[in-house]
């Protein structure tokens, strides 16, 4: 075990499994020399070689059209967008393409993108968005979310190795912020199966990704009043634990569904459904969605802090269902 910063148990996880597995490569742009945008991949190139860590040219198209013609190939790619907002540029190729192809001919397509994702260091509208629920329903894809050091490494061992095409969303917000103990050997994290951070039993709060801390720095500051907050992060979206978040609903009877997303058409919503048809009898008061409102992303940091769901924001909805 050691002590690692989500940053570093990601770079980790990449290096171990390029070291184990001869067919994984990245590519992306400024991955090689440079070491990324955000250092993930510094010191790679010069282990593995400028052929497995390659300097891409600035066109999204061309990275994921090009690793998903080397997963079909029976290569195992891991692409970086610098940064998630800019997938947008390659959705043809990864939504057209790459997500139809096992239904098309049959064929493994196990690519990895990993994208930087989320806010709080004003990076404007162009640089902190969460556009996981643009590919939520697009069957093919699978959506990653870790909230941890350890989830991050594990997740991202488990993306890489799979046969179907990846979303690995890794916070930014996350990167330095967050540190754990992490197992130096190689595990892997298994998709579908949330965890629970935080055991209670008054009220739930589904989520993932940075909004798992969030919720944590609120549920702290309500135990002092007695009201005990269980929080389960889901860890995938794209498969999701629908049996936990069911089990976690009929156990407190009330739940608020918190992610960074916007609100509407947000992955939330599609949680919300689900406990509404199958477990409206065990609710106590309506569901709550707690995520940010329906505009870019503010450039301005107090705009923007105005934007991202904070800690005051969960805490008062806390308080509302539990004097509901």
């Amino acid at each position: 075990m050691a002590e690692m910063t989500y940053l570093q148990a990601i770079s980790d996880g990449l290096r171990t499994e390029m070291r184990r597995d001869k067919r994984v490569f990245l590519i992306g742009e400024d991955v090689g020399v440079y070491g990324g945008a955000f250092k993930v991949t510094l010191g790679f190139q010069e282990e593995f070689g400028p052929w497995r860590v390659i300097d891409a040219p600035l066109s999204e198209t061309a990275i994921v059209g090009g690793c998903t013609g080397a997963a079909i190939m029976g290569m195992r790619p891991v692409a970086e967008m610098q940064f998630s907002d800019f997938i947008s540029c390659a959705w043809d190729q990864l939504v057209t393409v790459a997500a139809k192809q096992r239904w098309r001919a049959g064929t493994p397509v196990p690519l990895t993108v990993r994208l930087p994702s989320g806010g709080g260091f004003s990076g404007g509208p162009f640089h902190s968005q969460n556009p996981e629920s643009s590919f939520a329903h697009i069957p093919g894809l699978k959506i990653v979310c870790p909230a941890t050091p350890e989830d991050a490494k594990g997740l991202l061992a488990t993306s890489i190795q799979d046969p179907n095409p990846v979303l690995y969303f890794e916070h930014k917000h996350l990167y330095r912020r967050i540190k754990a103990e992490v197992p130096d050997e190689r595990y892997t994290t298994p998709f579908g199966e949330a965890r629970v951070h935080r055991e209670g039993d008054d009220i739930s709060v589904i989520t993932w990704g940075a909004m798992v801390w969030t919720a944590d720095e609120a549920a702290q500051q309500l135990e002092s009043d007695g009201i005990s907050v269980e929080i389960l992060d889901l860890r995938t979206l794209i498969p999701w634990d629908k049996k936990a978040v069911l089990e976690s609903v009929r156990k407190t009877s009330k739940v608020i569904v918190l992610h960074e997303d916007t609100h509407t058409g947000g992955f939330g919503g599609e949680i919300a459904a689900t406990i509404a048809e199958e477990a409206f009898e065990n609710l106590d008061a309506p569901i709550v969605r707690i995520a940010a409102p329906d505009t870019p992303v503010p450039f301005s940091p107090p705009l923007e802090k105005a934007f991202i769901p904070q800690v005051e924001d969960v805490v008062a909805g806390l308080r509302e269902l539990a004097e509901y």
